[in-house]
């Protein structure tokens, strides 16, 4: 047969395959068949193998999935491409590293209608499903009307006839009390819940165990089914609600406890959207547990008998105080000083959450006025009953006044609470805590992170993504965590966790005037409306310019879309810009240093999305006359 690889004799170039355009309105399975070979283990530029989703009307590639571990046989990779009405293109992006004899060679992609978990066995390729290899017991495949094969069956269930093919394990080898035999399924890569059905037969002398677990990105097993009889000598169908909000593999496992033990067949393994039995199974939205307070406390309230220990508050930003960590007004607020329970705490609860699943909670939170830190907020898991409660996480220390990012995991069996506690040690140490931006998602954090970045992104953590320097020198960027050399300019900490990483202009290494351009990749031109979100941070008695300048190809001008000048606020505000270019194009970020060294420039978390801006980005004033200050509004 044939494959296709990549030509390494262009160095440092990237090789490109493209298919043609593509239309699914149902959801759909990609396989790819591929083999990356490389001798050299380096992890600093290996050689990788990306797929990109380009949907049409989007300025950036969608990273599906990306390879670097060499293999001396072929692999195969199953993703999962959900619904939608868009045309769209697959993109397959080979990257040879450092290791120059290395290669790229991919020997099939297919696309077929349904889901990767779903499986018949008649392909050789097994679906990608995978058996985890035992010295004694294993998954074979079985019939074929093999002569000689280990067939125990005498047909299979997707043909009903001797020439099919299905799963199968039997307990001949059986050395050892429990022995176990592995099944495992391509991992989704996209979120799904409904029906997994499949059939089976089971022959049992002694007993046998056949269980189904969902095993995540972290390692954690969960048990969703279990054999009820001890005996099917005929196909059985198995109906089993399953719901895979994060990534998942279904391993299909046997537990034999004798050389006598019999056998278990697996075939037609499927999927539906829809839940097997009536129910609507857990239909738990992660978003009924967030809250940015703009509006409301959303489904967040306190107990009565607690006394008010947290208000929203409101503060009018300005160059001495900071507001709220996104861009709206409202953040919480604990002054547990003047609460009327003794022992100043107050308590936030949230939400009741289903039990038994995964969740990722992040929140931002900033300290003020407290002499010791530790443990000023807190945060426990209170179940149902209310008589289990757990702290789950507590400051340790962090920068005064600025909003920093805590993400904790966590799952429990029962129904829970999240709750946030703020507590004072004494009258005369008790300082104020702020909370804001809330929000719940499913899935542990590792695993989220372990997800590939959202492609029009950049929160500058890692490197500088799709931007770089026209110039380096002198009137450069530059990528920076903390605060800025210089006192009274600058951040203390950056927009995306508090303690991440930003990029500035460092005024004290510039001359009054000095200009440092950040300039994007090019971006792909779209018929239609894109909008770019950013945070950008001017504070500094002697701050300059910054502007956004659109670069369309082949165009010699710069079109200015956004420009501040001066001094704007202690805190990080959000820029806003609505733009349109059918032609591809680049995005600059322009900083002219001011007239002193208190004028450092910076700008975090940069989103370039399709479609119109959903909100208008807030005028900020910056006086700095005492007429705006301290406001604070319950």
């Amino acid at each position: 047969g044939h494959y296709i690889s990549v030509d390494t004799s262009h160095e440092g170039e990237k090789a490109i395959l493209s298919s043609p355009e593509l239309h699914s309105e149902e959801w759909s399975c990609i396989r790819l068949i591929y083999q990356i070979a490389s001798t050299s283990e380096s992890s600093s530029d290996p050689t990788r193998l990306n797929l990109y989703l380009r949907q049409e009307g989007e300025s950036f590639d969608r990273l599906l999935w990306s390879a670097k571990e060499p293999s001396d046989s072929w692999l195969i990779a199953s993703l999962d491409l959900a619904n939608s009405t868009k045309k769209y293109k697959i993109v397959l992006e080979g990257e040879i590293g450092k290791d120059k004899s290395a290669s790229i060679a991919i020997f099939e992609i297919k696309i077929t209608p349904g889901y990767c978990i779903e499986c018949d066995f008649e392909e050789n390729h097994l679906c990608g499903f995978m058996n985890r290899w035992n010295p004694n017991v294993n998954w074979f495949v079985g019939g074929g009307n093999i002569r000689n094969s280990q067939s125990v069956l005498p047909k299979d269930h997707t043909l009903n006839s001797e020439l099919g093919h299905y799963m199968y394990v039997d307990s001949v080898y059986v050395k050892h009390f429990q022995e176990v035999a592995q099944l495992i399924s391509p991992r989704t890569t996209a979120p799904m819940s409904g029906c997994l059905s499949f059939y089976y037969q089971l022959k049992q002398e002694s007993s046998i165990v056949f269980t189904v677990y969902l095993r995540d990105m972290s390692g954690f097993y969960e048990e969703i089914w279990k054999t009820e009889s001890a005996l099917s000598a005929a196909w059985t169908v198995a109906e089993i609600d399953f719901n895979a909000p994060y990534p998942v593999e279904v391993i299909f496992e046997v537990a034999f406890n004798s050389a006598k033990g019999g056998y278990v067949a697996l075939d037609d393994i499927a999927f539906s959207p829809v839940y097997c039995s009536n129910q609507t199974g857990i239909s738990f939205n992660p978003a009924e547990a967030s809250c940015n307070f703009e509006e409301d406390f959303c489904n967040f309230y306190q107990d009565q008998k607690d006394g008010p220990g947290w208000s929203r508050v409101k503060v009018k930003r300005n160059v001495y105080r900071a507001g709220d960590h996104t861009t709206g007004c409202y953040y919480l607020l604990a002054n547990t000083k003047f609460t009327s329970q003794p022992g100043y705490i107050g308590r936030l609860y949230g939400p009741t959450l289903p039990g038994n699943l995964q969740y990722c909670l992040r929140f931002y939170y900033a300290l003020y006025g407290f002499f010791k830190m530790s443990g000023t907020l807190a945060v426990y898991i209170f179940e149902e009953n209310h008589v289990v409660q757990e702290k789950i996480w507590s400051v340790l220390d962090s920068p005064k006044g600025v909003w920093t990012q805590a993400e904790i995991s966590f799952k429990k069996p029962m129904p829970c609470k999240v709750v946030f506690v703020s507590w004072c040690k004494s009258f005369w140490d008790c300082g104020l805590v702020a909370l804001d931006d809330i929000s719940l998602s499913l899935g542990s954090c590792q695993a989220v992170d372990l997800l590939p970045a959202n492609p029009g992104e950049c929160t500058f953590e890692k490197d500088e993504c799709m931007f770089t320097q026209k110039k380096q020198g002198r009137g450069s960027w530059r990528r920076r965590r903390g605060p800025t050399p210089t006192s009274y300019t600058g951040p203390r900490g950056d927009h995306t966790t508090g303690v991440g990483y930003y990029m500035y202009i460092e005024a004290s290494d510039m001359v009054y005037g000095q200009r440092a351009y950040l300039t994007s990749r090019t971006l792909r031109g779209t018929s239609g409306k894109l909008c770019l979100t950013f945070f950008y941070h001017m504070y500094g008695a002697g701050t300059g310019l910054l502007s956004v300048y659109l670069k369309k190809e082949d165009d010699e001008e710069e079109i200015p879309l956004w420009r501040r000048t001066g001094e704007q606020s202690i805190s990080w505000l959000r820029g806003l810009i609505e733009y349109e270019s059918e032609k591809n194009h680049q995005i600059i970020f322009e900083a002219i240093r001011g007239i002193s060294i208190r004028s450092d420039t910076a700008v975090d978390d940069i989103l370039f999305q399709a479609g119109s801006c959903l909100e208008v980005e807030e005028i900020q004033f910056s006086s700095g006359y005492p007429d705006s200050l301290n406001e604070i509004e319950f």
